[in-house]
């Protein structure tokens, strides 16, 4: 089965409601009728929970993260490998730390990631965006 590596904007806009929703609603379908496996860096998990936290209290973000696990969304573990292929990423690229993370797990497992955050664009052409 495919996978697609959600980055955490994709469901900050999905939780704010925000423009570009519809798109990761249709992904998230998808995912729901088994044609794709979306993948989130447990870091990025952690990032969701705190920008849903400060901009709407610890409940909303709480609640959020239910539903991500009631979405069955992979939340993959972060190991030493893929630290450090965050941090060479970081090294190189004007990306935010927890940015990388989604960044090297898209290429770790070979598939896009879905963002809206325009720092995706100073990325090699190795890994994959699609584009909120």
């Amino acid at each position: 089965m495919p996978k697609i590596v959600f980055d955490s904007y994709a469901f900050m806009v999905y939780f704010l409601r925000e423009a570009g929703s519809k798109k990761v609603v249709e992904w998230i379908f998808k995912a729901q009728e088994n044609e794709c496996e979306i993948v989130l860096s447990l870091i990025n998990w952690g990032e969701i929970y705190y920008s849903i936290a400060r901009a709407e209290g610890e409940q909303k973000a709480r609640d959020c993260l239910i539903v991500i696990e009631e979405l069955s969304v992979d939340v993959a573990a972060v190991d030493q490998e893929l630290t450090m292929d965050a941090a060479r990423l970081k090294s190189k690229y004007a990306l935010s730390y927890a940015d990388c993370f989604a960044a090297a797990l898209a290429k770790r497992e070979n598939c896009p990631v879905l963002t809206g955050d325009k720092e995706f664009r100073k990325l090699p052409s190795d890994i994959k965006v699609l584009w909120i």
